[in-house]
């Protein structure tokens, strides 16, 4: 046989055993059965002693594998770092084939950080030497590790070991993909029964949720006029998710008087139910969804009865029955919306030559206390950030709108008659004039005294056109600091920040607009820092988060005990860090400085747009830039932009206009980033479900850019060089940019384009 005949006789057989292990690892159950049931498989095919596969942990940051010893199945779990040579391969995404793992030599050949951990050698008396490792991915996704150990020959992995590896990482990750998509089975919805009996596909009820979010119509409504899906079968849908019975409109079901006599046509139509008979001693109601705990919580309250049957119907078939029991037309119901449940229906609907009465009306009324604090509690427990009360010109409704995830949205109006004791009664809560209406107020509400709700306000008043005053309130909630690992920063982001907050003196700085996460990032840069030998004193406007081990100071401007004051007594309290809310005026930053050149380490934030701009505006605040220069460490810029919902969010596959346009907004080394346009490259885009209210978004992460106080920094710092100056050295340097951290989230499928633009230019 000749030596080409070897060859291809032995390629042959490798691929037919590699055949072989593919077929078995995609005929595994589920991910348990390729760790537990393959091993042996894995470990003849390559000849190798101790074989283990990993899988991601994303939200603790490891890797973890199960080992089957006897009857009994074990976990191991390592960090994604450098301390292990697996967690090192998930980190870097790099092969490793290394000779022998105790010569410290060749590891740092691999990276000057690389460690072996020797304990379990140590533990077993075995002897780990040949070693050879390799990232699981799926379309630049990492879902795993395998590594191998000590050839059965005792020689080195050779290449055909490595292109064995990869061809076997590359199977295992189509396999673990497939299985993370058959686990994530999509949750049931009150249009199973159409999609079941293939009355609608789909794609169909896909394009009606898409329309009714356009048009503003409820999807069944929708269903029945654009897809002409009968009523009987959305009854069908929806009795059949909720287990109830279906009620539709019918002009002939008597007028239930005794159970409407008490409610309101705005109280019923915003909790989106009404009473329709009783029965057997039950009172039968109808609702859009009976699911609403909050709605049903809201019917006991009003209909007093021993027992509830709650049935389902359209939303206009409800609005119908409204109409119907109470004689109204449709267009009397939408002129009076946007009340507030039953707080508002104790407000009296009066006529126009009352407004003037109404205006004098008490601040203390019961109903303008609740109103107010209903509209509190309902902005906390939406997570909103800001509440704004808009009153409008004339004799148009006040609009409440809340700030969520940096967005804002109505959450309710109010007839007009009403502002000035919704205003007086926020100023009374803030400790404010409610006389003065000509001027600016600033206050704030510890709301605990006025509601069980352990929260404190920031409310600022503005006198606005036709004699108004506006409203601006912001909910600063007592929280724990989120992990530093969890803020959604890039590896080298990160890693960049952990070095520079590890040194023991000099000056950090977090820039950014008002409700951009400052103050998060500082308290999960704390929270990595707060050691029991480390004394930290923060002074803050308000303490918003606090930690076990922080010596925390509320500031207090109105009786001259300012930041700059606050940091001055913080010296002569032997800190070891200090940190500073918000450096707003010179003789702060001024302080700031001198406190991190005598040794200590501040952190702080400013108002600023970028990293490279932070510099030159602290030099034209007359900062000497060569103690300036001296003490920063460096200045991290960072925005929050909008997620997509992660229940509800659509892979899509995108043209390749769209992708271009992408690389030539980053306007960087985008191949850096390991996307490029394939058929299997993909992206996500907004849809719409009930947990993200239809917007197709939920929650916020960060986007950054730091900017690292480097040798060269610090010498254009103390030349006062330009900004753009400065930004061209911090991209050499490797900085990413604001908007390039945000691309490479929308590459990941974290956010969309539209969201990053929204938040940054570059």
């Amino acid at each position: 046989m000749t030596n080409k005949q070897k060859i291809l006789e032995h390629e042959l057989k490798y691929q037919k055993s590699l055949q072989s292990i593919t077929n078995r690892i995609h005929a595994a159950k589920d991910t348990n059965d390729i760790l537990l049931e393959l091993h042996s498989d894995l470990l003849g095919f390559f000849d190798a002693d101790r074989l283990t596969i990993y899988l991601v942990d994303s939200a603790k940051r490891e890797i973890y594998s199960k080992i089957k010893t006897g009857d009994e199945i074990n976990e191991i779990r390592l960090p994604i770092n450098s301390g292990s040579l697996s967690g090192f391969c998930a980190q870097s995404g790099k092969l490793l084939n290394i000779q022998d793992v105790y010569d410290d030599d060749e590891l740092k050949s691999f990276d000057p950080k690389l460690k072996f951990d020797k304990a379990w050698d140590q533990r077993t008396a075995y002897r780990t030497k040949q070693v050879l490792v390799a990232a699981i991915t799926y379309n630049r996704y990492l879902l795993g590790v395998v590594q191998l150990i000590n050839k059965k020959g005792g020689e080195r992995f050779s290449q055909a070991d490595q292109s064995s590896v990869l061809d076997i990482a590359k199977v295992l990750g189509i396999a673990f993909y497939k299985n993370q998509k058959v686990a994530q089975k999509p949750k049931p919805t009150k249009f199973d029964f159409l999609i079941t009996n293939n009355i609608l596909t789909d794609k169909d009820l896909d394009n009606a949720i898409s329309r009714a979010r356009k048009t503003k119509k409820s999807v069944e409504s929708v269903l029945m006029s654009d897809f002409d899906v009968s009523k009987e079968n959305v009854g069908k849908s929806l009795s059949n998710h909720f287990r109830t019975r279906f009620i539709p409109y019918d002009d002939k079901i008597p007028i239930p008087g005794e159970l409407i006599k008490n409610l309101k046509v705005r109280f019923l139509r915003n909790n989106g139910f009404v009473p329709v008979g009783q029965s057997d001693g039950k009172v039968i109601v109808t609702m859009e969804n009976p699911n609403d705990l909050a709605a049903r919580d809201a019917i006991g309250k009003v209909i007093q009865a021993k027992e509830v049957e709650y049935c389902v119907s359209l939303r206009e078939d409800i609005y119908e029955m409204i109409a119907m029991f109470f004689g109204v037309n449709e267009q009397d119901i939408l002129a009076s919306s946007g009340s507030i449940e039953e707080i508002l229906g104790q407000l009296e609907v009066v006529e126009d030559d009352e407004d003037d009465e109404l205006d004098g009306m008490s601040e203390d009324d019961s109903a303008i206390v609740q109103l107010v604090n209903k509209t509190v509690i309902d902005a906390y427990n939406r997570n909103a950030s800001d509440i704004h009360v808009e009153p409008r010109q004339g004799k148009a409704n006040v609009v409440i709108r809340l700030r969520i995830d940096g967005a804002c949205q109505v959450y309710q109006t109010i007839p007009h008659t009403y502002k000035r004791a919704i205003i007086s009664r926020i100023k009374i809560m803030s400790d404010l004039d409610i006389s003065e209406r000509r001027k600016p107020q600033d206050g704030k509400i510890k709301f605990k005294k006025f509601a069980p709700l352990d929260i404190e306000l920031r409310v600022a008043t503005i006198p606005t056109a036709g004699q108004n005053e506006d409203v601006v309130m912001r909910l600063l909630a007592a929280g724990d600091p989120i992990p530093l690992e969890k803020m959604g920063m890039s590896q080298r982001t990160y890693d960049t920040l952990v070095s520079l907050i590890s040194k023991p003196y000099g000056i950090v700085l977090a820039v950014g607009p008002t409700g951009s996460g400052k103050t998060t990032t500082l308290h999960a840069i704390l929270g990595y820092i707060n050691k029991p030998e480390t004394k930290i004193w923060t002074a803050e406007d308000p303490v918003e988060i606090t930690q076990e081990g922080l010596r925390q100071v509320q500031v207090q401007p109105k009786i001259g005990f300012d930041f700059a004051n606050a940091m001055r007594a913080f010296l002569r309290a032997d800190p070891d860090v200090i940190m500073v809310g918000e450096m707003r005026d010179q003789e702060t930053v001024s302080t700031g400085i001198e406190a991190s050149l005598t040794g200590h380490l501040v952190f702080s934030t400013l108002h600023t747009n970028s990293a490279p701009e932070t510099i030159t505006r602290l030099l034209d605040m007359g900062m000497d830039p060569f103690n300036f220069a001296d003490a920063l460490l460096g200045v991290l810029a960072q925005r929050l932009v909008r997620t997509l919902c992660k229940d509800c969010k659509e892979e899509y596959h995108p043209a390749k206009e769209e992708f271009d346009l992408l690389v030539r907004a980053y306007a960087g080394d985008f191949d850096a980033l390991g996307f490029e346009y394939a058929d299997d490259f993909t992206l996500f885009k907004a849809n719409g479900c009930s947990k993200c209210s239809n917007t197709g978004y939920r929650g916020r992460t960060g986007i950054h850019e730091l900017l690292e106080g480097t040798d060269e920094m610090k010498l254009l710092i103390q030349n006062k060089a330009l900004m753009e100056a400065l930004r061209v050295q911090a991209f050499k340097e490797g900085m990413t940019s604001l908007l390039q951290d945000g691309i490479r989230k929308v590459c990941l499928g974290i956010t969309d384009f539209s969201q990053v633009r929204k938040v940054c230019i570059k």
